[in-house]
C-alpha cells in the first residue's frame, strides 16, 4: 500500500496571486523606508548644526548672579558627614538601652534582645470569637 495518493485534476492556481506585483510592492515599502529615515536623519543634522550656531540667550536680571549662595544659615555644609553622624546616632539608638518615657515607664532596648523577646514570646494575636472563623 502507498502513502501517496496521485491526484493530477488537484493542483495550486496560479492565478491568483501576482507574485511580481507583491515583491514590487514590498521593494517599494523598502525604498521609501529608507528615503524617510534618511530625510529624517538629514533634518536632524541641520536642526543640530542651527543649533550649535545660535548664540545663548542673556538674562538681563541674571548678571552677576553666577556665584550667589543663599542667606545663612545654610544647611548641610558636610552632607556626607551630616549622614554618616545621623546613622551613627540612629545605631547607638538601636543598640542601648534607655528611658522612652520616664513617668509612664517607657524603656528602649537594644533591637537583637527585642527581637529574641519576639521569637521568645511570640506576636500578638486579636482572639477569635466563637461561631466566626
Amino acid at each position: 500500500m502507498t502513502d501517496r495518493i496521485d491526484n493530477p485534476d488537484v493542483r495550486h492556481e496560479t492565478s491568483d496571486v501576482n507574485i511580481r506585483a507583491i515583491l514590487g510592492f514590498g521593494l517599494g515599502l523598502i525604498v521609501v523606508a529608507v528615503v524617510i529615515h534618511v530625510t529624517v536623519w538629514l533634518l536632524f543634522m541641520f536642526f543640530e548644526g542651527r543649533e550649535t550656531h545660535r548664540v545663548a540667550a542673556e538674562f538681563p536680571l541674571a548678571v552677576g548672579q553666577e556665584n550667589r549662595q543663599p542667606p545663612e544659615p545654610r544647611l548641610q555644609i558636610h552632607p556626607r558627614e551630616d549622614l554618616r553622624d545621623l546613622r551613627q546616632q540612629e545605631d547607638d539608638i538601636l543598640g542601648s538601652y534607655g528611658w522612652v518615657n520616664k513617668e509612664s515607664g517607657e524603656v528602649r532596648i537594644p533591637i537583637t534582645d527585642a527581637m529574641k523577646l519576639m521569637v521568645q514570646r511570640g506576636l500578638p494575636a486579636r482572639p477569635v470569637e466563637q461561631g466566626k472563623r
